[in-house]
């Protein structure tokens, strides 16, 4: 199944991205500098949208024909200098306190473990650093909405390598000690009505535990 996610996944999302996605991520990622992480990468969607003041970019992606295809795009775009790992976001292979940002956009859907991934997100962070994040969510403004999400949920996680689409992102962020600077939630246009219901924006560690 990962084979054919990887084929298509680009496709797949390519009305969303011009309906609006491609420029969140652009917006969301305007302002980074110095060392950023970005989880769960996939085909590489967001490399485009990094500052050239990126002094250090890393790029984990654990499936291997993600990988391959972002491998590629990394190639194309003829960037120097940008890492990219085999690591999964439940276990990042880095130092306590490294980077400045980490980027995660429509990951924590799908890890089998969010209360671990996002600990792990906070850890690798310097104090002070931030997370940005474009998530979709369980739709918490829509009834009718949340009730055909658990319903499709079993067979779409199994269809959509564990996506998940009943997540409550927000709270488990807030759980894991990070501190909401400007989210937002909106519907993302163009998607399915089940994945519509986002949240994007920054989180940051704090300074001093």
């Amino acid at each position: 199944m990962s084979r054919i996610m990887a084929a298509i996944y680009d496709r797949f999302l390519a009305k969303t991205e011009e309906a609006g996605l491609r420029a969140w991520r652009s917006e969301l990622l305007a302002g980074l500098s110095g060392e950023v992480l970005e989880v769960g990468t996939g085909t590489g969607l967001n490399l485009e949208h990094y500052p050239s003041v990126v002094a250090r970019l890393v790029l984990a992606e654990p499936d291997p024909f993600m990988r391959r295809k972002l491998g590629e795009k990394v190639a194309q775009s003829g960037r120097l200098g940008v890492e990219v790992v085999d690591a999964p976001l439940e276990a990042l292979p880095f130092a306590d306190n490294t980077f400045d940002y980490v980027a995660c956009t429509l990951v924590l859907c799908s890890v089998s473990d969010p209360a671990r991934s996002i600990a792990e997100i906070y850890r690798v962070l310097k104090p002070g650093g931030a997370l940005v994040y474009i998530e979709h969510v369980a739709a918490a403004n829509n009834p009718k909405r949340a009730v055909w999400q658990r319903r499709i949920e079993p067979l779409w996680k199994r269809m959509m390598g564990n996506c998940h689409l009943t997540r409550k992102t927000a709270e488990q962020l807030t759980n894991g000690g990070f501190v909401f600077e400007g989210t937002k939630a909106e519907s993302m246009r163009a998607a399915l009505p089940i994945v519509r219901p986002t949240i994007r924006g920054l989180a940051r560690k704090p300074a001093v535990a």
